[in-house]
C-alpha cells in the first residue's frame, strides 16, 4: 500500500511538473506547440530506450550466471508490451494538450482537461462493475468542487476549437490511463508506447516543414523545457503512473489525478512566485480532502 501512494504521488507530481515545463516554454520563449510536442516525445522515447535497454543488458547478464539464458532481444519485448491503441493516445494527447492552450486560460484548460478524464475513466470503471460509496461520492464531489473553486474564477471562455482540442486531449489522456491497468511490464509498455508516438511524430515534423513560414530558431531554452518536460516530467512519470495503474481502481486513479492542478499552483507559487492566495490554500484543502475520502478503505 505504501509503494502504491509513493507511486501514485511521484507521478502526479511529475504531470504537475509537465504542465508547469509546458505553460514556461510556451509562454516564456518563442517555440511553438508543434516542436515542443515533437521535442518532448522524442527525447523521452530516447531515454526510456537508453534506459530499457541497460535493464534488459543487465538481466541478460544475470540471466547468465545462473546460466538462464534468454534469446529475447529489447525489440521483442517491446513489441509484446507496446500498445498501438497507446502509443496513439499519447500522441493525440501531447498534441492537442499543447495546441489547445495556445489560445486558453490555464484555468479552463485544466477544467476541460480533468473534466474529460474523469468522464472516461470513470465512466470506463462503472463499465466494469466499479462504484463509489456514499462517502467516496461525497470525497468526488468535494474534490471536483475545489478544483473548480481554483480555477474557474481565473479561466475565460475559450473558443470551440481549443476547447475541443483540450476535450480531446482529456479523452486520449483516460484510454492511455486504462490501457496502463493491463501493462505486465510499466517500463517496456511506456517505452513501446513512447516510441511509436514518437515515430508519429513525423507528421508534425512534415507538416512544419511544408506549412511553417516562421524562420526564426528556436530559442534554446524552450527546447531545454521541451526535452525535461518528454524526459523527466513525461517519460519517467508516465513510468510510474503505469506501474501504479495495476493497482488501484480506474475510478481512484482518476480521482486521484484532480490533485494535478493544485500541485501545478503550488508549484507555480514555489518557482514562479505566483500569488498564493486564500482561494488557492481552501480550493486546495477541499480538493486533497476530497481525495482522501475516494482513496481511504
Amino acid at each position: 500500500m505504501v509503494k502504491t501512494i509513493l507511486l501514485v504521488a511521484l507521478a502526479m507530481l511529475a504531470f504537475a511538473a509537465n504542465s508547469l515545463l509546458c505553460r514556461m516554454a510556451l509562454s516564456t520563449t518563442n517555440i511553438n506547440p508543434a516542436t515542443f510536442t515533437t521535442v518532448r516525445i522524442i527525447s523521452g522515447a530516447f531515454a526510456l530506450i537508453l534506459l530499457s535497454a541497460w535493464i534488459t543488458h543487465k538481466n541478460k547478464l544475470i540471466a547468465n550466471t545462473i546460466k538462464a539464458t534468454s534469446d529475447v532481444g529489447l525489440t521483442t519485448r517491446l513489441k509484446a508490451n507496446a500498445s498501438i491503441v497507446g502509443g496513439v493516445s499519447l500522441f493525440i494527447y501531447a498534441v492537442c494538450f499543447s495546441f489547445a492552450y495556445v489560445s486558453m486560460s490555464t484555468g479552463a484548460g485544466a477544467l476541460l482537461l480533468f473534466g474529460s478524464v474523469q468522464l472516461t475513466m470513470i465512466g470506463s470503471g462503472f463499465i466494469k462493475g466499479e462504484r463509489f460509496n456514499w462517502a467516496q461520492w461525497m470525497g468526488f464531489i468535494l474534490a471536483f468542487s475545489g478544483l473548480i473553486t481554483l480555477l474557474l474564477p481565473s479561466a475565460t471562455a475559450p473558443t470551440f476549437m481549443s476547447s475541443m482540442l483540450m476535450a480531446t486531449a482529456g479523452i486520449a489522456w483516460g484510454v492511455y490511463s486504462i490501457i496502463g491497468k493491463r501493462s505486465s511490464s510499466a517500463l517496456l509498455a511506456t517505452t513501446g508506447n513512447f516510441t511509436l508516438a514518437s515515430l508519429l511524430c513525423g507528421v508534425i515534423i512534415v507538416h512544419s516543414l511544408f506549412f511553417s513560414y516562421t524562420t526564426a530558431p528556436v530559442s534554446q531554452s524552450g527546447v531545454l523545457y521541451a526535452i525535461a518536460s518528454g524526459v523527466l516530467a513525461s517519460a519517467f512519470g508516465y513510468a510510474m503512473w503505469y506501474t501504479a495503474l495495476p493497482l488501484i481502481k480506474s475510478t481512484s486513479a482518476a480521482t486521484v489525478q484532480l490533485s494535478v492542478p493544485v500541485l501545478a499552483t503550488l508549484m507555480g507559487w514555489a518557482f514562479l512566485e505566483e500569488q498564493a492566495t486564500l482561494q488557492i490554500i481552501l480550493a486546495s484543502i477541499m480538493t486533497l480532502g476530497g481525495i482522501f475520502f475516494v482513496l481511504r478503505r
